[in-house]
């Protein structure tokens, strides 16, 4: 995860103050004023999520509602999702896609629950929000209309308590599955639930009105279990997870096959087509691509960061590395990246270029840390 100053004027989140109260460290991200770090920082922080229940302020990310009966019908011509599928109150990670393949976006896609009307929920990513809105408003059939929610928090509460703690606030939810979504009021705030994250952890993320978030938040915090988490820890949490991060392991040019992320196609997706790029993406599925994400461990204690060159044993540059650094829960430095299929077998040994030396690595299976979403 690249954080830098930006030029431009830096929006806030709902929730800028408390983090200002909390001592955060701010840093400009996808145009937004956000914590990279608390006072503890970011391997205690991600240590604590690992082992109890980190709140994260994640509003800077985009939310979009469509509406009407075809909705679904709609946004499945831009995505490989089998999105029909979804019953009322599920979702489903998916990816917007060019003529190409290769990836717009990612995205998170919930079919809004029974009793609170027709269409969808989308959660996209900060950085290309507007782009996104821009490509459904050109792209999407017009008989679904396009109401962007940009203005509204979303918290992300995560970790192996975050299902106790928020069943003190509402009752039942700690058995709400996997990958589904509830309305349901939260300390007298009325918000809109998944049980879902970015962590690899079990956790929810909880959309509620921009003038309710920080008081939501102060009273999360208050259980004993629960502390404020930033940016960095996030983006170790995730990279441990093997999770793509949007312009770093996957853009415009990356295919979801070359990313690994074939799963994302559903077997009457990979069988009708009808998607952007499905001649090229479909080929893949058949022939494999030229190149594939794989998981990387350094040998020694010397992190490989984003950019690093990945050699083979001749010396020769075979790929990149897209993200990379240390992982707390493993201990050790982890990194992904790109390189042809015959270097893509697990155990194949590598050399990544740290500070111009070239340091023996091999390749790793994901995740580097087990995922422990909720099953039920």
């Amino acid at each position: 995860m690249t954080l830098a100053a930006e030029s431009a004027p830096l929006r806030h989140t709902p929730l800028h103050e408390l983090h200002l109260r909390l001592g955060a460290r701010m840093v400009g991200f996808a145009g937004y004023d956000m914590p990279v770090q608390y006072p503890t920082g970011i391997i205690a922080e991600h240590l604590h999520t690992r082992a109890k229940a980190g709140l994260f302020d994640v509003s800077h990310m985009g939310q979009i509602r469509l509406r009407g009966v075809n909705a679904v019908q709609a946004l499945e011509a831009l995505v490989p999702g089998d999105l029909q599928a979804l019953a009322p109150g599920r979702m489903r990670y998916t990816l917007l896609l060019n003529e190409r393949g290769g990836i717009l976006d990612d995205l998170m896609v919930t079919r809004v629950p029974n009793g609170s009307g027709d269409g969808l929920m989308l959660v996209v990513n900060a950085a290309g929000k507007e782009a996104d809105l821009a490509h459904l408003r050109a792209r999407l059939d017009k008989t679904a209309s396009i109401d962007p929610r940009f203005d509204r928090a979303l918290l992300a509460l995560q970790g192996p308590s975050a299902a106790a703690v928020l069943a003190r606030f509402a009752a039942g939810i700690d058995r709400t599955a996997f990958m589904s979504a509830t309305e349901v009021s939260l300390a007298g705030i009325l918000c809109f639930v998944t049980r879902s994250g970015y962590t690899g952890e079990d956790g929810f993320e909880i959309s509620m009105a921009a003038e309710d978030a920080i008081g939501l938040a102060e009273r999360l915090l208050a259980e004993p279990e629960v502390a404020p988490i930033g940016l960095g820890a996030r983006d170790t949490l995730r990279l441990e997870a093997g999770l793509c991060l949007y312009g770093h392991d996957i853009d415009e040019t990356t295919t979801p096959i070359e990313a690994g992320l074939a799963w994302t196609i559903g077997k009457r997706r990979r069988a009708e087509g009808g998607f952007p790029g499905a001649e090229i993406v479909l080929a893949q599925l058949v022939e494999g691509p030229s190149r594939r994400r794989v998981g990387m461990r350094p040998d020694g204690r010397a992190p490989a960061r984003e950019g690093a060159a990945i050699l083979d044993d001749a010396g020769r540059e075979i790929g990149r590395i897209t993200s990379g650094g240390f992982g707390p829960t493993v201990g050790s430095p982890i990194a992904m990246g790109y390189v042809d299929p015959t270097h893509a077998t697990e155990g194949t040994a590598l050399a990544l270029v740290v500070r111009d030396v070239p340091r023996p690595a091999h390749v790793a299976p994901l995740p580097f840390v087990p995922t422990r979403y909720y099953r039920g």
